[in-house]
């Protein structure tokens, strides 16, 4: 079996745009016929380079000469691209690229196999995925976001979420930073209100997107500490693991990172230094595959998984075969119910329940897009 054909499809996304403005999927299809989709995970403003460069990929390496069940060769092949160590380095955008290429390797071979790709990597340990939702509770004025997160906060559980995420602290900042102390006390009473309006019946997940300095990381996490929150994601800059696992040191919170980090060799000094306690392994930027081999890694020093997902439902779908195998998995990232666009790109929707993701049964991926919906939303470059 070798691949013969590979397509790329640019989604605009409609307003309001959950999971990005544009998706872009991957659809290869064997010489005997078979089709397997894959997504370009954290797209940003790259889409048209993305997409240049699967074509790319696709051209020079894959059409014609690569088999998809060998998806060891395929990964290792596209990630040293030019056929030396030159290129033998994490990078977003060629990764994103080679996992939504890996991705549409594994639907084809479970579906060449008629089976779903986790029962293909340890099969089931997970009947089904707890979930959780970014919460954006729009208002940010002082004096207002604590009642208007709290209200949110307490019809999402109502909805049968156990698990919220929220940034409290504004405005986004590109550099590690100090916070004043009115800062401070915004961001703490945003999160007081939201315990107090979820009781013990949600965990409030915090996220940061490394926008302090170690010093300040540690001062938040102190006042943060009797809400007792699930994790405290990103507290600096992922560049400086030294400096994340000084923060892990300091607090009684988990930390949780790994969305911007690309193989097994970026993860390996979370592990070594204790910076991390909670893995978000991004399968759209790692592949399946590697990814696993992450979740094995995170699994032998006892930290847990909780993969990233900011994207559409094809890398949303990826997440679920890994953690359905992976016994180390606690939650998964999820756009509110898997609702809105998320379903009607899909032949047959991702179920959710009372706080949790069904895994589908069906082979490869088990999702198949509604290419009829996927035309209507297509942009040409």
């Amino acid at each position: 079996m070798l691949i013969k054909r590979v397509d790329t499809y640019a989604i605009d996304v409609p307003a309001p745009h959950k999971g990005g403005q544009i998706w872009v999927f991957v659809k290869l299809t064997t010489d005997n016929g078979i089709e397997g989709w894959g997504e370009c995970n954290a797209i940003f403003s790259k889409e048209k380079t993305v997409v240049q460069l699967v074509n790319e990929l696709a051209e020079k390496a894959i059409i014609g000469k690569m088999n998809p069940f060998n998806i060891e060769k395929l990964w290792m092949s596209l990630y040293e691209f030019d056929g030396c160590h030159f290129s033998r380095h994490p990078a977003v955008v060629e990764n994103q690229a080679i996992a939504a290429i890996e991705m549409a390797c594994w639907d084809i071979v479970g579906k060449s196999l008629n089976q779903p790709i986790y029962n293909l990597l340890g099969g089931v340990y997970h009947e089904k995925l707890r979930s959780y939702t970014y919460m954006n509770y729009r208002d940010w004025s002082p004096g207002k976001a604590a009642d208007i997160a709290a209200r949110e906060a307490a019809q999402l559980v109502k909805e049968g979420f156990t698990a919220i995420k929220l940034d409290p602290i504004i405005p986004l900042c590109p550099q590690p930073r100090e916070l004043t102390m009115k800062d401070l006390q915004y961001a703490e009473d945003v999160i007081r209100s939201v315990r107090e309006a979820v009781g013990n019946n949600a965990d409030i997940l915090i996220g940061t997107h490394g926008q302090f300095t170690t010093s300040m990381a540690i001062r938040f996490a102190k006042r943060m500490e009797k809400y007792d929150p699930f994790w405290f994601e990103e507290p600096v800059p992922m560049e400086n693991v030294d400096e994340m696992a000084q923060v892990a040191r300091a607090t009684t919170i988990p930390v949780a990172t790994g969305e911007r980090l690309a193989t097994k060799w970026e993860y390996l000094p979370l592990f070594e230094k204790h910076a991390a306690r909670i893995i978000q392994i991004n399968v759209g930027l790692n592949g399946i595959l590697e990814s696993k081999k992450i979740a094995g890694m995170a699994e032998s020093h006892f930290a847990q998984i909780s993969p990233w997902m900011y994207c559409g439902p094809i890398a949303g779908a990826a997440n679920i075969q890994l953690d359905v195998c992976s016994p180390n998995f606690v939650m998964q990232e999820g756009i509110e119910h898997w609702d809105g666009f998320h379903a009607e790109i899909l032949k047959e929707p991702i179920k959710w329940e009372k706080g949790y993701i069904i895994p589908p049964t069906k082979p490869g991926l088990g999702v198949e897009p509604n290419e009829k919906v996927m035309n209507k939303h297509l942009i040409k470059f």
